[in-house]
């Protein structure tokens, strides 16, 4: 029993490494994000941060500090709803991205405000998407938002959360002019896109559910040519009343073509569906514990 602790010892803190890592790596990002394309052109995309770039355009203080001060007193109020785990790491990553931001050298990259409020979206989408895959979050946003979600249950906290994203883009419209707050729109758009993908994963893959007559020759081709496995459902015909075999099959991108030829060559009349898969996990795909 003490070798088996041992070993899960070990492997809960590589895991928590790992964690730790991504969330210095996403504040690193968004801070850059920041510093190299937001700043430059007063873009302010939303929450807590968005705030603090408002102030500091009348206010002699970093972004950073602000966004710091901002802050502590939105964890003070919401730790308690959140959980310790994700308070600590979450506090961790939003005095990371403060420091980063005061300290990362200020420039442009772009000399354009399109491709700034472009390219910006997709480094802070990417860096909030890792220090939330980390199990942690930047801004005490996520934490009013679960506050004012207690006392006004009807609103959902991504409802709550847009409005507070809304109001600070507009507030920037009007403190640094229209144009700034539809760039900032645009990063807001992209960052959400780009965060959205880092936290479903990039190991994208196509599910199969095939419904065909003849279901053993297609699970012989798959196995042969696609060396993949699939799962076989029991399955009943409403009209008919008689079995049919349907098939269950995930398959990367780059196979689902030739599935699909195989399933056309076995049995023309066969009844498909495809959708998207976010995240392709196990036997055949990438390990369940190697996030």
């Amino acid at each position: 029993m003490s070798i088996i602790k041992e070993i899960n010892f070990k492997k809960e803190g590589v895991q928590l490494a790992k964690d730790y890592a991504l969330i210095v790596l996403g504040a690193l990002l968004t801070a850059a994000a920041f510093t190299c394309f937001f700043l430059p052109y007063d873009i302010a995309p939303g929450g807590v941060t968005g705030i603090a770039t408002i102030i500091a355009s009348v206010v002699p203080l970093g972004v950073g500090l602000l966004s710091f001060l901002l802050n502590l007193p939105l964890f003070m109020l919401g730790f308690r709803s959140v959980g310790w785990r994700f308070a600590v790491r979450s506090f961790i990553a939003m005095m990371l991205l403060s420091l980063f931001i005061d300290v990362l050298p200020q420039v442009d990259l772009t000399g354009n405000e399109l491709l700034a409020s472009v390219f910006g979206g997709v480094v802070a989408g990417v860096g909030l998407g890792l220090v939330v895959r980390a199990g942690a979050t930047t801004g005490g946003t996520d934490m009013a938002a679960k506050l004012v979600h207690q006392h006004l249950s009807f609103l959902t906290i991504p409802t709550i959360l847009l409005a507070i994203d809304a109001s600070v883009v507009v507030v920037a419209a009007m403190v640094f002019g229209i144009a700034s707050g539809f760039y900032a729109l645009i990063s807001l758009y992209v960052s959400s896109i780009a965060m959205d993908s880092v936290i479903k994963g990039f190991n994208t893959a196509m599910q199969f559910t095939i419904i065909t007559s003849a279901p053993e020759p297609i699970i012989k081709r798959i196995h042969g040519e696609l060396d993949r496995g699939c799962t076989q459902i029991s399955a009943r015909g409403t009209y008919s009343g008689k079995p049919i075999g349907t098939l269950l099959c995930v398959v990367s991108r780059l196979e689902a073509a030739r599935l699909k030829k195989i399933v056309a060559e076995v049995d023309p009349r066969a009844f498909v569906t495809v959708c998207d898969v976010h995240e392709a996990l196990g036997e055949g795909f990438t390990g369940i514990h190697e996030e």
